[in-house]
């Protein structure tokens, strides 16, 4: 056991633990299925409601229903190699390095533009929905690594508020 002043001793990682608990059983749900909404969406109604969008519109529900898809099946990728992780399928030396290959694309630092008001309200919504499920996805995965989350310009950021708080409660003193 090393003692209070030992500088050998190392701090508990506490995000590879989160990224364990039940709060990633509730992420994985809720990931999972809004990648089953937006897929029936996208093959019924969606296809339905962009049959009668002006030109411009169209194509913009076009790039951004391929833009959400491609989002979604990246968020995918990361839920299921951390639920293998978390049951001991595979280590989570082996889950970093496949999420390495698994290159998020960049979310639109403002959503909107020409015809984006003319989009359907659901898949505006389904927007919305993968942008915040995205942000919570990479705060665990930050916080997996070890990394204290960002903060996003203009946005409250719950986890790193209070893991920064923590580090700064527990640090050592150099």
């Amino acid at each position: 056991m090393a003692e209070q002043g030992d500088s050998t001793s190392s701090a508990i990682a506490i995000g590879p633990r989160i990224a364990a608990s039940g709060g990633f059983d509730a992420l994985y749900r809720e990931g999972m299925g809004l990648i089953e909404d937006v897929a029936a969406y996208l093959d019924q109604e969606g296809r339905d409601d962009s049959r009668f969008l002006p030109r411009e519109a169209a194509f913009l529900y076009a790039t951004e229903s391929m833009r959400l898809t491609t989002r979604l099946m990246q968020i995918a990728s990361w839920l299921l190699l951390q639920r293998a992780v978390n049951e001991g399928e595979i280590s989570r030396e082996n889950a970093r390095s496949e999420k390495e290959k698994v290159k998020f694309s960049a979310t639109p630092s403002e959503r909107g533009g020409p015809g984006y008001d003319h989009l359907p309200e659901p898949l505006r919504d389904y927007i919305d929905k993968g942008d915040r499920l995205f942000d919570r996805v990479m705060q665990l995965d930050q916080l997996e690594r070890g990394a204290v989350p960002e903060r996003p310009a203009g946005h409250a950021n719950g986890i790193a508020d209070q893991f920064s708080r923590l580090h700064a409660a527990f640090k050592r003193p150099e």
